[in-house]
């Protein structure tokens, strides 16, 4: 990995996050409460959205998953135990890789690298999955290059992408710079539109939030409920006002 580590996109607290997610019961209960499924969530990754991953993966003892900034794995682990495939998953947090090959493994490969700079041998994998990580390259169009050529022929890339947090809001889901770059790749894809699931899960998020307040203060983790009431306060507003400045889409290119 580059000595840079400074430069990467919220690196140290995501070192942080994943060393706190190790050890804390509070935040694992949360995650249940908020999203349905414990995968150490940051962002907005709840079952519903990760269950529509589970149509594109192809049966058989051959199947090969890669999970872009994959974390700790907990969604690695659950799409392989629905599905039997072998996964594979790299993260730059030395933290999350570390407690996902103890977490899993068997017929898994797990790797400490960055978005842009980590190679893997082309046509490797059946389903590449992208959610929220995206944003961590330096160059999208470059490396969603690289995707195309890590894809198998017939090979599904799939991608949860927000704006107007990262990225900055766009007029739609045609005109984000994930649709640039897959344009300039040459991938066509379809979108769905899932910005009003996404208020409702903040708010879902938000109540979990408040719930378990007092035993992640208890635990040491004030930071993180403060974080938490944050990343949910637009829950507090209308939706129509929420969805001027927030989006939200599932991308998936299966055309390869």
């Amino acid at each position: 990995m580059t000595d840079n580590r400074d430069d990467l996109l919220f690196y140290h607290a995501y070192e942080e996050f994943y060393a706190m997610t190790a050890r804390s019961e509070a935040f694992r209960a949360f995650c249940r409460d908020a999203f349905g499924r414990d995968f150490s969530q940051d962002g907005f990754s709840d079952i519903a959205q990760i269950n529509r991953i589970l149509p594109y993966i192809p049966v058989g003892d051959d199947v090969h998953l890669l999970d872009v900034g994959c974390g700790n794995a907990k969604m690695l682990g659950y799409l392989q135990e629905r599905t039997g495939a072998f996964i594979h998953g790299f993260d730059y947090s030395a933290h999350a890789i570390a407690d996902a090959r103890v977490r899993f493994p068997n017929r898994a490969d797990f790797r400490e690298g960055i978005i842009g700079e980590i190679e893997y041998p082309d046509a490797a994998f059946d389903v590449i999955i992208s959610m929220d990580s995206m944003y961590f390259a330096k160059d999208m169009t470059a490396f969603v290059g690289q995707v195309r050529r890590w894809l198998k022929p017939g090979g599904v890339l799939f991608v949860g992408y927000q704006e107007g947090d990262v990225m900055p809001r766009t007029r739609n889901a045609d005109t984000t710079e994930l649709a640039k770059a897959l344009a300039e790749n040459r991938m066509t894809y379809e979108v769905t539109d899932i910005t009003g699931e996404t208020y409702e899960l903040l708010r879902t998020k938000r109540t979990a939030a408040i719930r378990h307040r007092d035993a992640l203060v208890k635990e040491g983790y004030s930071g993180w409920v403060d974080l938490l009431m944050l990343q949910t306060e637009c829950s507090e507003e209308s939706y129509e006002l929420f969805a001027r400045k927030m989006a939200r889409y599932i991308y998936v290119v299966s055309d390869v």
